[in-house]
């Protein structure tokens, strides 16, 4: 049986239904993954944003899905300092997402996983010390910030690596035993 095109505005990209909803599930899972106990900062929002810049057709789902994914879990979780520096890194890493939705290889994968732990890392800290409650607004606060973070980068260079295997392994698989979940060729 085949599966129905959604058909978005002219000229943007289309997916079958069953695609949509197979991406838009994993992506909601990740975020699920989220009221696990796991070590701090093992966590999947970086992958689900990664995942959702690769796989969804239209830019705006592309953002939208990862984004409400994450404010979805935050409400479970609760609302934070800084969700808004948060936020914008996700953005971001939708963003390599996008770039990598053309170079969707393993190796590559991981690759842009590893530089989107990285500016998460980067962009978040930043975050904190312009903040300017926790370290001085000053080169040295700046540094300490940074300093102070990296115990927690490990595990957040590992939550995304494990997820992205997830994720884009899942879909892999799931493509491979069921065609109606591959992307649609549009002529």
């Amino acid at each position: 049986m085949k599966s129905k095109l959604i058909v978005g505005p002219p000229g943007h990209p289309r997916m079958t239904k069953s695609r949509f909803f197979l991406l838009t599930g994993l992506i909601l899972a990740a975020a699920g993954a989220r009221m696990v106990p796991h070590p701090p900062n093992f966590s999947p929002i970086g992958a689900m944003a990664l995942f959702g810049g690769a796989y969804f057709a239209d830019r705006r789902l592309a953002f939208g899905v990862p984004l409400a994914a994450l404010f979805l879990s935050d409400l479970v979780i609760g609302f934070y300092d800084g969700m808004a520096v948060v936020y914008g890194a996700f953005a971001l890493m939708v963003g390599l997402g996008l770039w990598l939705r053309t170079r969707r290889r393993p190796a590559l994968i991981a690759g842009v996983a590893t530089a989107g732990a990285v500016l998460f890392f980067a962009v978040t800290n930043f975050g904190v010390w312009a903040a300017g409650t926790l370290y001085p607004p000053t080169v040295a606060g700046l540094v300490a910030c940074y300093v102070a973070a990296i115990p927690f980068f490990p595990n957040t260079l590992m939550g995304d690596l494990f997820y992205n295997a997830v994720l884009f392994g899942g879909l892999a698989l799931a493509e491979s035993k069921f065609a109606t979940l591959r992307e649609a060729v549009v002529a």
